[in-house]
């Protein structure tokens, strides 16, 4: 009787096109894979432009390679003029591009006639703020910079504007506010002062990114920074009505006719085209002065910018003829000086009188 030994059953390893076919890649296949460099399975930009552009035509493919051929190699990066030309033909188009579509933009938004004047000037703003920024990661894309190259700049330009850009910003950042509080927006009328505290009545001409430009009458051009009327008091004549009224004191001697001089200054008022009839002028008697009789005419203007100096000049000057005309005195101020008699006083009299005789 023969003995048999009992086969032991062996299980086959799978071979890797069983692995394959059963969906498990093979770690060995992993490994290789993880050995390819990224670099060698991307095409950057400026080649795929130039293997697209010499293929047009011969001609254009040999200036491409002449172009190609002159470069500058520092250690593994290379450098050549076709690169350079490259990125500063992308960078031109694209600005370009944004310019022409903020000019575009500013066209429409003029167009729109359910915004005012300040609403179409903030929409032009964060237009342009938006399409300038979509020009910046165009341009990033376009020349084949990786956006996550860009965190340690973004690191860096942060603290910038934390430090040295900081009032820039916050210019920025004040013009915005004030045009969505429409508070202050172009065409107001408001008071500035210059370096010496002398104060000037202004229109403001136009809001831009750092300062606004107000210009008085005597055509002087203040830039006024943003942050500036968000943290100072601001007189705006004209905030919510451009009517503004103004006061005229005037002083008449006692003897006059006080009836005649209310008369005469309504008058004035009324002969001067920039007042307004509605709402109509007031004259109001102020007190009884040490020399004269104070009187104070108030009457109203619809168009500040156009000076508050001149029209109180003007009436001025009408009160003077009118009243020149009718015999009103404006006095000026007087003292009544009296003297007790003394004998030192009867002396120097005296010697005085003597004096004079001789």
């Amino acid at each position: 009787m023969t003995a048999t030994t009992p086969e032991t059953s062996t299980t086959a390893e799978p071979t890797p096109e069983l692995e394959a076919d059963s969906g498990e890649a093979p770690s060995q296949a992993w490994s290789l894979a993880q050995e390819v460099p990224a670099e060698e399975e991307l095409v950057s930009v400026a080649e795929g432009a130039k293997e697209g552009l010499a293929a047009q035509s011969d001609t254009l493919g040999a200036v491409i390679g002449t172009l190609d051929s002159w470069a500058l190699v520092v250690g593994e990066v290379r450098i050549s003029v076709f690169d350079v030309v490259f990125l500063l033909a992308t960078i031109g188009l694209v600005i370009t591009a944004a310019w022409f579509i903020t000019r575009l933009a500013r066209n429409l938004i003029g167009r729109v006639s359910a915004f005012d004047g300040s609403q179409k000037l903030l929409a032009e703003k964060l237009a342009t703020i938006a399409i300038w920024a979509i020009a910046f990661f165009v341009t990033i894309d376009l020349i084949g910079i990786d956006l996550t190259a860009l965190a340690i700049f973004g690191g860096a330009f942060g603290l910038a504007i934390g430090f040295g850009l900081q009032k820039t910003f916050g210019n920025l950042i004040s013009g915005i506010l004030l045009l969505l509080d429409k508070s202050i927006k172009p065409g107001d009328v408001i008071s500035v002062a210059d370096t010496t505290g002398n104060e000037a009545v202004g229109q403001i001409r136009k809001i831009g990114i750092r300062a606004i430009s107000v210009i008085t009458r005597d055509q002087t051009e203040y830039l006024i920074p943003n942050e500036l009327l968000m943290t100072n008091q601001v007189v705006n004549w004209s905030y919510s009505s451009k009517d503004v009224r103004v006061k005229a004191p005037v002083g008449v001697s006692y003897d006059s006719d006080l009836e005649l001089v209310t008369k005469l200054l309504y008058q004035a008022a009324d002969d001067i085209e920039r007042v307004q009839k509605h709402p109509k002028p007031r004259v109001n008697l102020m007190e009884f002065g040490d020399n004269s009789v104070n009187f104070e005419l108030r009457f109203w203007i619809q168009d500040p910018e156009g000076g508050l100096a001149n029209i109180r000049s003007d009436v001025y000057m009408r009160i003077w003829q009118l009243f020149k005309e009718n015999n009103i005195e404006i006095p000026f101020p007087q003292r009544d000086l009296h003297l007790r008699s003394s004998k030192q006083l009867d002396q120097l009299v005296e010697l005085m009188s003597a004096g004079k005789a001789s």
